[in-house]
This record gives structure tokens, sequence and C-alpha cells, in this order.
């Protein structure tokens, strides 16, 4: 009885090892990150998530007055259509300032004058989209 129970647990054990080393070899998709596209002075204020494609950033300088967004893919691949838009709040039927073309990392950086205004501004990857609405006033 004492053999049977030893080698159910030794193949339980060893189940759970191969279990472990499989999930530990399948590591999770890393959102992006700001990496300072939109030059020095450029803060992140704001950023949204594209889906599970990519994250946009908003950045401000308060040295300029401008707003800069940045749309970024989680993890650098083959040209896809990837687009970053920004305008003063409402944006209406165009974006102000807009890039969009097949890119293998981001697109942007784009600017805009806001002191003291709203923006909306959105990133777009393969028609995933991600962005807000009249935020950061001011």
């Amino acid at each position: 009885m004492k053999l049977v129970k030893s080698t159910a647990a030794t193949v339980t054990l060893t189940a759970a090892l191969v279990a472990g080393a499989l999930t530990a070899a399948t590591p999770a998709l890393a959102a992006a990150t700001y990496g300072g596209e939109c030059g020095s002075g450029y803060g992140v204020v704001n950023s949204a998530a594209i889906g599970t494609k990519g994250t946009v950033f908003l950045t401000y300088s308060s040295a300029t007055g401008k707003n800069c967004v940045v749309a970024k893919r989680n993890s650098v691949g083959s040209a896809v259509l990837i687009e970053a838009g920004l305008a003063v709040h409402p944006v209406g039927n165009h974006w102000t300032a807009y890039e969009g073309d097949n890119f293998t990392s981001y697109a942007g950086p784009i600017y805009l004058s806001a002191a003291d205004k709203c923006v909306d501004w959105m990133g777009r990857i393969s028609g995933t989209e991600g962005g807000k609405r009249g935020t950061n006033c001011g």
C-alpha cells in the first residue's frame, strides 16, 4: 500500500512541476510603455488601452502649452495600420492633428496647442480604438 501511495504522490508532483514549467514558459503580453517619443519636456498626463493591442499616451509640456499623442503597440512586429488623433474638445468630424499609416511600433508623435482647453485624443491599431474625450482641461 505504501508503494502505491508513494507512486501516486510522485506522479502528482511530476504533473504539478510540468504544469508550473509550462505556465512559466508562457510570459504575459506586456503593455506598451511611454518612451519619450514626444521629446524632452513632455510628461504623460493620461493614457488608455487600445484593446489588447497597445496603449495611447497623452503627454503635455507646460513650457510650450502643447499636448502630444503617441499610439504604441504592445510589441513590435510587421507593419500594421496604427493611427493617432488629437483635437480640442469636441473633435467634430476630423482630428486637428492626425497620423495614420502602416507602422511596426507606433504612430505619432502629433502635437496640438491646447493650453486651458479640454482635448479629445485617440489611438487605433488595426481597427481597435482607445482614447478619451473632453479630458485634461487646463
